[in-house]
């Protein structure tokens, strides 16, 4: 029975470590190989179509009665080449925005806010980096852009701002957060449309939309908003982080679709009132809200336009008459910015946005990863430091579970003082594992042990440490976050690499064919394995030869697998070791046991063997 736990538990580290490295590295690769396959054959579909002159077939508008929606144009190319984004921008005319956390302008043609940049963050650690470019325009390199408009019922013949029209706007008018931008433009035909863009002083948009009848017939108008990118965008690549179309509609839930996906569905279709739609990124996401109060028609779809993939969400309200000598409205807003824990939260509790904190992709286990994050996130601001609220709230955690932490640690106590006799009993018992296992049952019950605690200490910090994991992923506040020394990015691996002598020899063993990223490994991770192999000497080794090999292997491959992590998480597991060889050491001193730590470890460099041979 003891040889077959043994094993057990012998295959069940091995899994844990397999599952661990395929899940955090094996899929995450794939998916990059998935993704360079999948723009690969884009560019060929765009190759045959451009070569055999088909046009692709727009995607339908949510519901029947209204005319469809707005769709992708095709890029300009002006002697035959591409547009850069500056020349796009500099294509139509345009009003500025100019607020202390955003820059950019909003297109007079189609009125579309397609040109943003995000001031306060930048693309490096450098502060001397470019700035975050978030919405672009369509014609130049990676569109990306929001719009408000009106749609008519099909075959109305009313006359509607389209993405070409030109809207008037007063000369030098520009968006702040003090004054607003009002755009205008004329049907011709008795309609004037009037357009107010208005701003805080953080990221969202606010978009209210008139039409006033000096006509002699009554119209009736669709209001509608979208937001749209063109291109598959570079993306993380790994599963517990969602970057693609979002969003919530009502009864429907959180919707969650990758481009991937995306590409090989038929558009989604909803329908709820209120909600919130767009596209996320890691850290930054642009998104359109309706009037919480009015239902909508929601669609996630994407087409094959002018040889280019492009993804759209957007929504169609319910149809608003305007009758002559009236005036009609419809107000929504976008969102279009990072994805601050605190901002994001703030607009969900003032504006009553149904589950808008899940623009964040807090994970299925939210109700552990973002407390967390609050907590970590409050030290921050008495302390100044991410790194080091991460190990004050390590210190934290750890008296959150001391009395299992102490339970358990005085059970491996005791299992250390009865050494003598199991190796005893093993002996008596050596032909008969039925006896021997009995007989070593008895004593665990007489000296009350359990022979399984040790695992406790390890099994309490795994949904820690995945929470902690998720935190430093997703959190836009761990983006560049500095701890001390040459940590100037917590959420980013260690840069450094003991290859290179921490960066003494001028050469980046990276570079080395195959096995490269193998040779990225840093000081912290080399810290966190020292740590865990001094823990796993402070125990009495295992009797079996396979558990004897798992556990000396264990520090060697995790810190392999962890010099890939951020730096945050390496610097948590590192300090929260420590922590525990200190509070076991002081268990095992307080049960009268022996503290065997630098026996173990000569016996580990094989130090004890020589000098027994030497006597």
């Amino acid at each position: 029975m003891s040889d077959n736990r043994n094993m057990f538990i012998a295959i069940g580290l091995s899994m844990v470590i397999l599952i661990g490295w395929q899940f955090f590295f094996g899929i995450p690769q794939a998916e990059k190989q998935r993704q360079a396959a999948e723009q690969q054959r884009i560019e060929q579909t765009a190759q045959q179509q451009a070569q055999s002159g088909a046009t692709p077939t727009p995607g339908a508008a949510p519901g029947t009665t209204p005319a469809g929606l707005p769709q992708a144009g095709a890029p300009g190319t002006p002697g035959g080449r591409a547009l850069t984004r500056a020349e796009a921008i500099a294509a139509s005319p345009r009003a500025p925005i100019a607020t202390q956390r955003l820059s950019g302008s909003i297109s007079l043609r189609g009125a579309r806010a397609d040109d943003l940049l995000l001031t306060e963050y930048h693309e490096t650690v450098d502060p001397k980096s470019p700035n975050i470019v978030l919405l672009s325009p369509s014609g130049g390199p990676n569109p990306f852009y929001a719009e408000f408009g009106w749609t008519s019922a099909a075959g109305a013949g009313v006359a509607v701002p389209g993405p070409d029209t030109l809207w008037t706007v007063q000369p030098g008018a520009i968006l702040t957060e003090k004054t607003p931008l009002v755009l205008t433009w004329d049907n011709g035909q008795g309609l004037t449309f009037r357009r107010t863009f208005t701003i805080d002083d953080h990221y969202m948009f606010a978009v209210k939309d008139e039409v006033e009848n000096k006509g002699a017939a009554a119209a009736t108008l669709y209001p509608y908003a979208l937001v749209s990118r063109h291109g598959v965008p570079h993306v993380a690549g790994f599963y517990i982080l969602h970057e693609g179309l979002i969003g919530v509609l009502g009864d429907n839930g959180l919707q969650e679709v990758t481009y991937a996906k995306m590409d090989k569905e038929k558009p989604l279709t909803f329908s709820a009132t209120g909600g919130w739609l767009g596209i996320t990124d890691k850290y930054w996401a642009a998104t359109v809200i309706p009037d919480q109060s009015v239902k909508v028609d929601a669609k996630f779809s994407s087409a094959m336009i002018n040889g280019q993939q492009t993804f759209q969400t957007d929504y169609l309200a319910q149809p608003l008459t305007v009758e002559p000598g009236s005036k009609i409205t419809s107000s929504g807003q976008l969102f279009a910015g990072a994805k601050v824990v605190q901002v994001v939260d703030g607009y969900a509790e003032t504006y009553k946005i149904d589950r808008f904190d899940r623009l964040i992709d807090w994970g299925w286990f939210y109700f552990i990863t973002k407390p967390l994050f609050l907590v970590i996130d409050w030290i921050y601001r008495v302390v100044g430091n991410f790194g080091v609220a991460i190990l004050v709230v390590t210190v934290l955690l750890k008296g959150i579970f001391f009395p299992l932490a102490n339970k358990s640690y005085a059970s491996m106590a005791k299992m250390k003082a009865v050494q003598p006799e199991l190796t005893s009993i093993r002996e008596r018992y050596a032909d008969d594992k039925v006896k021997q296992q009995q007989a070593m049952m008895e004593l665990y019950k007489k000296e009350k042990i359990n022979p399984v605690a040790g695992c406790l200490p390890i099994l309490i910090q795994i949904p820690v440490f995945f929470a902690l994991y998720k935190v430093l992923f997703v959190t836009i506040e761990m983006r560049h976050a500095p701890f001390f020394g040459w940590i100037r990015d917590l959420s980013a691996p260690d840069p450094t690499t003991v290859f290179n002598l921490f960066g003494l020899i001028p050469w980046d063993p990276g570079s080395v064919p195959v096995i490269g990223s193998y040779l990225l490994l840093g000081a912290w991770p080399l810290i966190m394995g020292v740590t865990m192999w001094v823990q796993m000497k402070l125990n009495p080794a295992p009797p079996d030869p396979t558990q004897q090999m798992i556990f000396n292997w264990m520090p060697i491959i995790f810190t392999f697998m962890l010099a890939h992590f951020a730096a945050g998480l390496v610097i948590y597991w590192a300090w929260n070791n420590t922590l525990s060889v200190t509070q076991q050491a002081v268990i095992m001193r307080r049960n009268g046991v022996k503290i065997e730590l630098w026996d173990n470890i000569k016996g580990a460099l094989g130090l004890g063997k020589k000098q027994a041979a030497k006597g």
